[in-house]
């Protein structure tokens, strides 16, 4: 049990035997994201948090759903389980437009979800139980083990995520194939926290390993994360969802999709999200079932997910500027990308400090600090150098999502310089000694 788990129900005392084995399971992750966030709000440079801002400091927000805000009456009606039917097939429709390789392929209409984490929890739930296995990158978002193993009590393994420089399928394959009853194998691309997508030869192995797995007779339930989906800035990465390839790749694989207008459409307040389904043969029928588990779900747990919300949505996905908004938005991350990728060509001394983990996309990048620990060197950057970063599985983690382009010089300056104070210190320990 995790030990913030455990001081929970020390705290609690007697009254923790009123819990059940779930809730004495479950803590909140004080010292995770939203902890070392807390602790790097004033700093100057705050590189922690998983949303996106404009040059000028203010949030990276499209016309299309800012001035929709004003809304007809219907936007204070219930929604329903399932979610708005108008936004559910615009939704499917925008599915296809984004994922060419989906045509001709058999899938659920989406089921509207409060943003991507209900949705994973959504997931869980239907799939996921004492007797099965979440097989997971050891780089990961910390979420997943809170809301699978101390949620549902699943077990959690991770395998390794990188073999020089590319995603390791044979490690997930090894894990797939490992004794144990169903498998839950969980892609998040790109990224978080690393900032990586998947190459075309990447995706390639990780559909044969999956493929193999089945055909060697795993129950596999493949959950594609799409919650960065779009956010590709180099060539020869796979820019669609695995979903178009999982969702008929084996009778012994189900395929899950969960996107939604959060980090796709910048708009992270208004919690809109999507979940759909698949499998090899599924009927119409299959499907509709599968829709009404997961809106049975919803009903359970918030009755339906807010009705302005789909309807803010709507309106903005029928704004004639939707898409040029979109594109405008997008240039402001990928420019920030390309001015790191030339701060790290134009000083190589960097890499004495730190190593630089493989990225290409999404919201964030990491480094691996060098002889020094993590968590020490993202205390000393709030403390000395005033800036905030998050640190996840032994790296740092950096947002330049929030990071205007003027100050990332700054930032990796500052963790440079971080890394080599706390490498001074220890090595005149080590010589005073």
């Amino acid at each position: 049990m995790n030990k913030l788990a455990l001081k929970l129900n020390k705290t609690l005392g007697p009254a923790a035997e009123f819990l059940s084995p779930a809730g004495r399971r479950m803590y909140f992750p004080y010292g995770g994201i939203l902890g070392q966030g807390a602790e790097a709000k004033s700093c100057e440079i705050n590189a922690t948090v998983g949303m996106a801002f404009e040059e000028d400091g203010s949030p990276l927000v499209m016309d299309c759903f800012r001035k929709a805000v004003r809304l007809d009456k219907r936007a204070f009606l219930y929604a329903g389980s399932f979610g708005l039917p108008k936004l559910r097939e615009m939704w499917r429709a925008m599915e296809f437009a984004k994922n060419p390789s989906l045509k001709g392929k058999t899938f659920s209409n989406p089921v509207v979800t409060n943003a991507l984490t209900h949705g994973i929890r959504i997931c869980a739930e239907l799939f996921a139980g004492p007797r099965d296995t979440l097989v997971c990158p050891d780089l990961y978002w910390d979420n997943y083990e809170l809301i699978f193993q101390e949620a549902v009590g699943c077990r959690v393994v991770h395998f390794n995520t990188f073999r020089r420089g590319a995603f390791d399928a044979e490690a997930m394959k090894k894990a797939l194939l490992a004794p144990g009853a169903k498998k839950i194998l969980i892609l998040n691309f790109p990224n978080n926290p690393t900032g990586y997508t998947a190459t075309l030869a990447d995706a390639k192995r990780i559909v044969s390993a999956v493929r193999s797995a089945a055909a060697k007779g795993k129950k596999i339930v493949v959950i594609c994360d799409d919650a960065y989906f779009g956010l590709v800035y180099e060539k020869g990465i796979h820019e669609e969802s695995l979903f178009a390839e999982f969702s008929d790749l084996h009778r012994n694989v189900l395929a899950v999709k969960l996107d939604g207008t959060t980090k796709e459409d910048y708009v992270w307040g208004m919690r809109v999200g999507f979940v759909s389904f698949a499998f090899k043969g599924a009927t119409a029928d299959q499907l509709k079932a599968l829709e009404a588990k997961a809106a049975g779900n919803v009903r359970s747990g918030i009755s339906n997910v807010n009705a302005i919300g789909q309807h803010l949505a709507i309106n903005a996905f029928e704004d004639p500027g939707y898409a040029a908004q979109k594109r405008e938005k997008f240039a402001v991350l990928k420019k920030r990308y390309h001015q790191i990728r030339v701060i790290l060509k134009t000083h190589p001394g960097y890499a004495r400090h730190f190593e630089v983990m493989p990225f290409n996309s999404g919201y964030f990048m990491c480094v691996k600090p060098i002889g020094v620990d993590a968590e020490k060197v993202r205390r000393h950057l709030v403390a000395k150098y005033s800036v905030g970063t998050i640190v996840l599985s032994g790296l740092i983690r950096l947002a330049f999502s929030t990071v205007p382009t003027a100050k990332l010089d700054k930032l990796f300056a500052s963790v440079d310089a971080a890394i080599a104070d706390l490498t001074t210190k220890t090595t005149s320990k080590g010589t005073h000694q």
